[in-house]
């Protein structure tokens, strides 16, 4: 049974992939491949799991050539946004890439497709301009301007509801619904993970750092309650972190040996505790206990012992760095 369509197949219709073990119908990877490739969603990775699927389980899946050629464009270019020295031919209907390596003394690039030869900038990216400094390009119209005519008021509503930005690797747009949802993306183009608040390529403890980007939210903090937040956890660090140990000390001290009691002594039917006799059981919940009551000390020396210097570090440490900027 294909786990995707839930069909009854024979075996013959279930192709093996190179990436992983899992296993679906012919039907159902093409019609998957299909919507992912229309979709950019390139690599492509298993309708299972993350693994990413082989380029040449890829072709042999797609049946339409033009969904091949599309496929390999597609690879070819997320490869060249995450290039730093990829540049775009900004001429129309041009997407030629320019492999462009220390060229930042000498900006004047030429486009090599042929029939094109358009000269662009290297630093602006912008048609070549021998005679003046690189100008900033010019922002977006936006539908918020005040020459916004009556007949854009739906699309006004609509932009309230969603709104557009810039990947700050590839410039590619991206859209990101206001439904509340977080504020980590991850642009499909190139694989760049950012903050759609600053716009910066983040780290997975950006929003744990005192930069002023929260998590969900629509706007960063202002500059006044970020520098309080700082002093706060300056100031009220000794206190929070001590109440937090001891409240963690006697958790973990007494209950790993209460959840490992219960758990021991929580064997159901068909296991093989069912099987002891009362005396046997009784051995079996105190062994664990005493075991437990010596592992716990461990444990919590370790958690308190690494825990309570990792939070010392980065509230004196990258905080007060942050506050003294």
């Amino acid at each position: 049974e294909c786990p995707l369509c839930l069909l009854p197949q024979p075996p013959e219709a279930f192709p093996t992939l190179a990436s992983c073990t899992h296993r679906s119908c012919w039907a159902c990877l093409e019609q998957y491949l299909r919507l992912a490739v229309s979709e950019s969603r390139v690599p492509v990775s298993c309708p299972h799991c993350p693994a990413t699927l082989q380029p040449a389980d890829v072709r042999r899946l797609l049946p339409e050539p033009a969904l091949c050629d599309k496929y390999e464009e597609f690879l070819l270019r997320r490869l060249l946004v995450a290039d730093p020295g990829t540049r775009w031919c900004p001429a129309p209907d041009c997407s030629y890439a320019v492999l462009a390596h220390g060229c930042a003394e000498c900006p004047r690039l030429t486009c090599g497709r042929e029939g094109c030869g358009t000269e662009f900038c290297y630093h602006c990216r912008q048609p070549w301009h021998p005679d003046g400094p690189c100008a900033p390009v010019p922002p977006a119209p936006s539908l918020t301007t005040p020459t916004a005519q009556p007949a854009q008021l739906e699309e006004l509503a609509h932009a309230e509801a969603e709104d557009i930005k810039v990947c700050p690797r590839c410039s590619a747009f991206i859209m990101k619904i206001n439904d509340g949802s977080c504020n980590r993306m991850n642009c499909t183009v190139c694989g760049c993970l950012f903050c759609w608040l600053c716009l910066r390529e983040i780290s997975d403890v950006h929003f744990l750092s005192p930069s002023g980007c929260t998590f969900w939210g629509k706007r960063p903090w202002s500059r006044t309650r970020r520098i309080l937040w700082q002093l706060g956890m300056v100031l009220g660090a000794p206190m929070v972190i001590s109440l937090a140990a001891g409240v963690a000390v006697p958790v973990i001290a007494i209950g790993i040996p209460i959840y490992m009691g219960r758990k021991v002594l929580a064997g159901g039917p068909g296991s093989r505790r069912s099987s002891l006799s009362g005396c046997q059981q009784c051995l079996s919940v105190t062994s664990s206990v005493l075991l437990s009551l010596f592992v716990s000390p461990i444990i919590t020396a370790v958690t308190v012992g690494v825990g309570v210097p990792l939070m010392l570090t980065y509230v004196y440490g990258t905080v007060v760095l942050s506050l003294c900027r």
